[in-house]
């Protein structure tokens, strides 16, 4: 029979944690451990002070890298992170569980605290108030002043009644991880997503390798730019601050006589497509426009990342989605790096690497934009290998398409794979050997690729609008008609919405199970614990959560289903409604996610090492002799076991940075 120990450590390091990650926060020559709190087999909690001389006791030395004990924390790659630095090796990954996991899997928050209250833990269950405030005190460095001696960093012995409330705050953690643990309990983490777990933490600690002189090119060339750029702003408007957005509307104003409504990045990107303004209000836009890149913040975030060995760390969060499952970028958030449109990206590199900003603003004109796009590329291949790029293509189209049983689009991605193309067909009644390059039914195909792009989840003319169809040229009075066409070529789609709907609002009010194209909708309830659960079983089992479902109406006065989660603007703990091409949309994406993870461990298994991914995309880092695109595709289409119909298909390149195609 195996142990359980439930563990919460307090840490000291100069390296700030947020900005720079957990590994590197561990390489610090500072970094140690202050305090341990355990609990064995939730027996009462028991703490070692290790910043006053206190050793662990041998036995619980050898239990903490013992497959004897299973050891339990909240997010708990930093405890596994940071007792793999004390004791000098690698915890074997697989005897750690993480109770954060288990929360984000059953539709809560990640935070300790945050979850603790989602899930209506006492107030004494939960972190103390002044828990922030004790961390800040001893586990951050402090600034050196006359009163505190000029230190740099506050021990015990300054404040022993803080430490010793602290320690108290320490063991509280522990109960409250219990606590979430004990609570769910009734809603496992199955076996195969803590696998996935376990390959993730050993992704996120194998890191990406980093072109540091790219990177440090990059910053160099990005500051004195922005320093050309303000003092000629400075020039133009006489402002104290142009990069005042107050003091730049008052201007612009006063200088064009226009009335501005603001100044976001949206704003002046339309004010100059319409020409709206000339001479020095137009320049002073473009400036604005220039300094609103965010292309050396990504270069910042990567410098603050990067560990001794040239590598950045920890970049994925597994199930930071939690709606889904799906990944969330950290530190430098791979998942929203720029495009690259510049050809001959060697080149432009070894430019930046040159510090050359006079050629690299001559060649290609704005120099915050270049450096923009040439983020990707710090991202390299370490010394004799290559990286192997793999992205599923149209994942999402594909699987809506397998879910509902849309067998024409399933035809096309068994065959030619052209979407867009076979929509426009499809909604406009033409050929599809007519909707190619240099016959006039070629314009349906933008129509086609809009609509596949806004109206899979149930989107009307506003998705058609956002996702850009209006700036294709699409006018506002064509928008209803391809919204309609799209639909009525799509039926069993649409069924698919209407009757997830259905199912989830009958589940709802009646508790019954309903199974919808392979998916299971069921209502779990753990009445001890006050926890009740719309849940949805996805082919692969995992299950999708939506906590304290309800039935309440819509602005249409129609059924409108509710749920307690995170709302995605405010970051809160809240009420949400959600409809049934939404639930599609959580399905089809939790569904991609789940091919993708089935593909990461296959390639891990036949030796392609992941770096990181991004959505659908693998980036491999291996021998050169070994980079075959071939082979990795392969492993990346092979059939899914609990979807072996669904037709998949993927494409990539080989290369020595990181890009975008």
């Amino acid at each position: 029979m195996k142990h359980h120990i439930s563990i919460d450590i307090e840490t000291f390091s100069s390296v700030t944690i947020a900005k720079s990650g957990v590994y590197k926060y561990v390489e610090s020559p500072d970094f140690e451990i202050l305090l341990f709190a355990y609990s064995i087999d939730k027996e009462p909690v028991e703490i070692v002070d290790l910043a006053q001389g206190e050793m662990l006791p041998d036995w619980l030395y050898s239990a903490v890298k013992s497959p004897e004990y299973i050891k339990h924390a909240y997010n708990a790659v930093f405890e596994w992170c940071c007792l793999s630095k004390f004791y000098g090796f690698p915890l074997p990954v697989e005897q750690w569980r993480d109770t954060m996991l288990h929360g984000l899997y059953c539709g809560f928050t990640a935070g300790l605290d945050a979850t603790g209250k989602a899930l209506g833990l006492p107030a004494e269950k939960q972190k103390l108030s002044v828990g922030k405030a004790l961390i800040r005190y001893f586990c951050v460095p402090c600034s050196p002043t006359q009163s505190n001696g000029r230190r740099t960093r506050n021990l015990p012995k300054h404040d022993q009644d803080k430490w010793n409330l602290f320690k108290t705050y320490c063991m509280g953690d522990v109960v409250t991880e219990m606590e979430i643990e004990r609570k769910l309990s009734a809603f496992p983490v199955p076996d195969e997503i803590q696998k996935q777990w376990q390959t993730d933490v050993m992704i996120n600690a194998r890191g990406v390798a980093i072109d540091m002189e790219m990177v440090q090119g990059a910053l160099e060339i990005g500051a004195t730019s922005h320093e050309k750029l303000m003092k000629e702003a400075v020039e133009i408007t006489k402002l104290e601050n142009p990069n005042s957005i107050t003091q730049l509307s008052k201007w612009l104003e006063k200088t064009t006589n226009t009335s501005i409504a603001d100044l976001r990045k949206e704003t002046v990107t339309s004010m100059l497509e319409k020409k709206a303004f000339s001479g020095s209000a137009k320049r002073m836009l473009e400036i604005r426009q220039e300094l609103g890149k965010t292309s050396t913040k990504k270069y910042d975030a990567i410098e603050a990342a990067v560990c001794k060995d040239g590598r950045v760390r920890g970049l994925l969060q597994f199930y930071g989605a939690n709606r889904t499952g799906r990944w969330a970028g950290r530190l430098v958030q791979v998942q929203n790096l720029p495009r690259t449109y510049i050809e001959q990206l060697s080149f432009a590199r070894r430019t930046v690497k040159n510090k050359e900003i006079d050629k690299l603003k001559l060649l290609y004109g704005s120099v915050p934009d270049t450096l923009s796009q040439l983020i990707r590329t710090s991202f390299i291949a370490s010394t004799g290998n290559k990286l192997v790029d793999a992205d599923f293509s149209a994942i999402e189209a594909r699987i809506i398409s397998w879910l509902a049983g849309e067998q024409w689009r399933l035809e096309v991605f068994r065959t030619h794979g052209k979407i867009y193309e076979a929509s426009a067909s499809q909604m406009f009644g033409i050929p599809l050997e007519r909707i190619k390059k240099g016959n006039p039914e070629y314009a349906l195909r933008q129509k086609g690729k809009v609509a596949e792009l806004a109206l899979g989840y149930q989107g009307g003319s506003g998705a058609l609008i956002s996702m850009g169809a209006l700036k294709m040229g699409i006018s506002e009075e064509e928008l209803s008609d391809i919204v309609s066409r799209w639909r009525e070529a799509n039926k069993r789609i649409v069924d698919l919405w209407r009757s997830i709907e259905n199912a989830a609002v009958s589940v709802i009010q009646s508790g019954r199970p309903a199974g919808i194209r392979g998916l299971i909708l069921a209502r779990e309830f753990d009445m001890e614990n006050d926890l009740d659960f719309l849940t949805i079983t996805l082919p692969s089992q995992r299950k999708l959560y939506y906590a304290k479902p309800e039935i309440g109406h819509n602005q249409w006065n129609r059924p409108s289903i509710i749920y307690n989660g995170v709302d995605q603007n405010t970051k809160q703990w809240t009420h949400i409604e959600t409809y049934g091409g939404k639930l599609v949309e959580n399905i089809v994406q939790a569904i991609a996610r789940d091919c993708l993870a089935v593909a990461i461990e296959h390639l891990e298994k036949a030796g392609f090492p992941v770096v990181f991914h991004v959505h659908d995309e693998v980036v491999i880092d291996c021998p050169a002799k070994q980079a075959e695109l071939d082979t990795v595709v392969q492993i990346m289409t092979r059939p899914i076991p609990w979807a072996p119909d669904l037709p998949l298909n993927a494409d990539g390149w080989i290369g020595d940075f990181f890009r975008k195609d």
